[in-house]
């Protein structure tokens, strides 16, 4: 039997009989044995959490269900910011082995390296064509994790997000089955029967020119092309009409090039990375990444339109997929406080792919590759879509 999926998005308050019924008419939907399901519920949904996922497992058949508390929720074509409710993809891969992985924080400090985690997972490298990955952004080392695992998994995807909630770090929670984990993230590991694309929107233009890292201590840029890495930074700034100045206001950021091996650097060819201070006075530009000399680095823009248009582009060079599914992992500070329009990435994606069943929330951080390496990100968002092999 095909691959085959289906979803609900359903708003409001926790209800007995809303969770019932959407496990199944998912269940119905699917047209074969329940694979796993990928669940993400507002924060309020906590002190019923236990009874949700037994519902979801009991009505909808599912050995399996992993999710974390979400801000926002996504569905098909629709966002729901700062809403009660839940989410849910039901998926059905019967030629996959899909084997859950926690990852506790005791794992990640007594790591010793790549290979412990080959170990600890009892996967090698090629065992894993995809890693779905949920964290929680207050307690989980996630960008050390994402070190190890680049080496650990060469060229292997790793998508998902970092769990959101209310304004309390106890409001965020990951989950598998009935199995509230406070202490570690859920990874899902799948090989073959199926074929997820990555889709990571960054949303940057790059402005001013592209330039080599002349001198950096730390996290500090210090000199690009041999000028002081403010001046540069402020000719790119010069470099913009008014208009794009004042939409630059907050919103210039640095691009650290993905391959040096490409003569014409351009949107997408760089790992953005926030600027977090810059001094006029020694020419030094301070920013969230340790780059290093002779690394390309460019300084990028980022506004509503830079980001619609990238996210457009992306979905457009993916246009001879045929996916049944999708999960999307879009930033909080996307949506309508960037966009100025609601349903903005999950209109865009449900345009080029009308009716996909798909599910998502708005993170505190998203998981995607760029590069041939993994990466969290701010203000981005990161997309699997489903397809058959």
């Amino acid at each position: 039997m095909a691959n085959s999926a289906a979803s609900r998005l359903v708003p409001g308050p926790y209800s007995e009989t809303a969770v019932r019924n959407a496990a199944q008419e998912c269940l119905q939907e699917i047209g074969g044995s329940v694979t796993c399901v990928f669940a993400f519920v507002a924060a309020d949904f906590r002190p019923h959490l236990e009874d949700f996922l037994e519902l979801i497992q009991v009505h909808g058949h599912a050995p399996l269900v992993v999710g974390c508390s979400a801000s926002g929720l996504i569905g098909a074509g629709v966002e729901l910011e700062h809403s009660t409710g839940f989410s849910l993809l039901f998926l059905h891969l019967p030629g996959t082995v899909v084997t859950p992985f926690v990852l506790r924080n005791s794992q990640v400090e007594e790591s010793t390296g790549p290979a412990y985690w080959n170990k600890i997972s009892g996967l090698a490298a090629g065992e894993v064509d995809v890693w779905m990955l949920l964290a929680n952004p207050v307690n989980f080392p996630i960008e050390r994790l994402l070190l190890e695992w680049n080496k650990a998994y060469p060229k292997v995807p790793c998508i998902g997000g970092l769990g959101s909630g209310g304004p309390s770090g106890d409001d965020i929670f990951i989950f598998r089955n009935r199995e509230l984990i406070e202490d570690g993230s859920i990874a899902l590991a799948l090989k073959g029967g199926v074929r997820v694309h990555p889709l990571l929107s960054q949303g940057c233009n790059p402005i001013g020119h592209p330039l080599a890292v002349t001198g950096a201590a730390k996290n500090t840029l210090l000199a690009l092309g041999g000028k002081p890495a403010y001046e540069v930074l402020a000719s790119a700034f010069e470099s913009l009409s008014d208009e794009e100045k004042r939409r630059a206001q907050g919103n210039l950021f640095a691009g650290l090039a993905t391959s040096e091996y490409l003569d014409d650097f351009k949107r997408g060819d760089f790992l953005i990375r926030n600027i977090l201070g810059a001094d006029a006075e020694t020419g030094a530009v301070t920013i969230a990444a340790y780059p290093r000399v002779g690394q390309t680095l460019q300084y990028q823009l980022r506004d509503r339109h830079s980001a619609d248009e990238d996210f457009r582009e992306r979905l457009l060079a993916l246009r001879n997929v045929k996916p049944f599914a999708s999960l999307m992992f879009s930033c909080t500070g996307r949506g309508k406080n960037l966009f100025g329009t609601a349903n903005h990435d999950a209109g865009a994606l449900d345009r080029n792919f009308p009716a996909l069943p798909g599910a998502g929330f708005f993170c505190n951080g998203e998981i995607g590759p760029v590069g041939g390496a993994n990466f969290v990100h701010g203000y981005t968002v990161s997309l699997a879509l489903f397809a058959n092999e």
